[in-house]
């Protein structure tokens, strides 16, 4: 199996390239209304907001903002097929504005939005962002009533396209290949995510592009995309940035497409993309390295055995469970590229 990534910039809320109940995942973090930070692109993408904030009127910016990425979300649910995932990362704002300090509920809009359009949500995430900056605590210090808590998560949102997915019978090697470890399901399928840590985004010389880049890190497109699609599957982030769900798509034998207003990030991505075969092969390493730790730990002994790495596994689900190295990156058209496998330390003739 080989697969391939596509960048088009544009507005993703044009996506023309992508066509009807095309795309298996979508795996996103847009930028976030009323996050100061994104004030000039919402400024660039919808002049109104900066208008808005310029009156003193804060809320008519939040829903202006808000519409823009509507115009996204409707986009979403079109490429969509039945049974798909959209996953969307999305962080809450404080703001104060006319001397008023105030929660913008970007996650609670967007959940009104994407239903909206006909998606259903399904049982959503936390992860934590923790900061040890000594001004964390905002308000008035140690003297009540004026405090207010840190904002120290961000919303993972989650809804699915219509019924549940149905795969093909001819792709069932591709489904179990895809397994994750029992132990991985129980870590993973949980609402509360305190072990992801925000990463500040590696621009590789690109300082130009510095105001317009936001931490996303890898774990967590992996983490999804390991939860919600099988090899082969195709990965849509319509706010592609620096590409990084695409790498955690190329990791895991995805494709992926994706949509940029700002071209100087295709050169990032390419920077990153020639390293995928080393951290590929490390990301697989370390998944069973923790699996045999994992089972050193457990007293009770498995009842199955993987089939092509002799150790033991919790359930029948498990023993076709293989991982794949990135092997080969191939480049075929700006943006785009072609990615070559080869199994994680498993002979050939396991295969035959």
């Amino acid at each position: 199996m080989t697969t391939t990534t596509q960048l088009h910039i544009g507005n993703a809320a044009q996506m023309k390239a992508i066509d009807d109940a095309s795309v298996d995942l979508i795996v996103t973090s847009p930028p976030y209304p009323m996050i100061e930070m994104w004030d000039d692109l919402f400024a660039e993408w919808v002049p109104e907001s900066k208008q808005a904030m310029t009156d003193g009127d804060p809320d008519a910016a939040f829903n202006v903002m808000h519409q823009a990425l509507d115009a996204v979300w409707a986009e979403c649910a079109r490429v969509l097929r039945t049974g798909g995932i959209c996953c969307i990362n999305m962080g809450d704002a404080t703001r104060t504005t006319g001397g008023t300090f105030q929660l913008y509920p970007n996650h609670a809009r967007t959940v009104q939005d994407v239903t909206a359009h006909g998606l259903h949500q399904l049982p959503g995430i936390l992860w934590r962002k923790s900061t040890n900056k000594p001004n964390k605590f905002m308000g008035s210090g140690m003297i009540p009533p004026n405090a207010y808590v840190t904002l120290e998560h961000e919303h993972i949102l989650i809804f699915r396209k219509e019924a549940k997915r149905t795969v093909k019978p001819e792709r069932r090697s591709d489904r179990y290949e895809s397994a994750y470890f029992w132990e991985e399901r129980n870590r993973w399928f949980s609402d509360v995510w305190t072990d992801l840590r925000g990463a500040a985004q590696s621009l590789n010389g690109h300082t130009d592009l510095r105001s317009r880049s936001a931490a996303f890190p890898m774990a967590l497109p992996l983490r999804l995309i390991n939860m919600y699609s099988i090899a082969g599957d195709t990965v849509l982030d319509p706010f592609w940035g620096t590409g990084t769900t695409s790498l955690a798509a190329a990791m895991l034998r995805r494709n992926s497409v994706g949509y940029e207003l700002e071209p100087g990030f295709a050169a990032v991505f390419e920077d990153a993309v020639h390293t995928l075969s080393e951290r590929s092969h490390r990301y697989n390493a370390a998944r069973i390295k923790r699996h045999r730790r994992f089972l050193r730990e457990r007293d009770t002994p498995c009842k199955h055995t993987n089939t092509f790495y002799d150790f033991g596994v919790i359930t029948k689900q498990e023993t076709e469970l293989v991982l794949y190295d990135v092997d080969a990156v191939h480049p075929v058209a700006p943006g785009s590229y072609e990615f070559a496998y080869q199994p994680h330390g498993v002979q050939t003739e396991a295969f035959a």
